[in-house]
C-alpha cells in the first residue's frame, strides 16, 4: 500500500509519513489514549480456572 493511498483509521484524512499511519500528532495520541484507557479489547471467552462451572457440588446446586 502507497502513502497515498493509506488514510488515518482515526479521521480517515491522507496518512502522513511522519506520522503513519495517522494524519498528524492528533489522531495518533487519540489512539495512544484509546489503548491506555482500555477502549480497544478482545473478548475472552475462556472461563477463569477459578471460576469453572460447578458439577453439581455447591451452593447453587440442586437438593435432593
Amino acid at each position: 500500500m502507497s502513502l497515498k493511498s493509506a488514510s488515518c483509521p482515526i479521521c480517515g484524512q491522507p496518512a502522513q509519513a511522519a506520522t503513519r499511519p495517522f494524519c498528524g500528532p492528533a489522531c495518533r495520541d487519540r489512539d495512544l489514549l484509546q489503548w491506555l484507557g482500555e477502549g480497544y479489547r478482545v473478548p475472552d471467552t475462556s472461563i477463569p480456572e477459578g471460576l469453572q462451572k460447578n458439577d453439581g457440588e455447591g451452593l447453587d446446586s440442586q437438593a435432593d
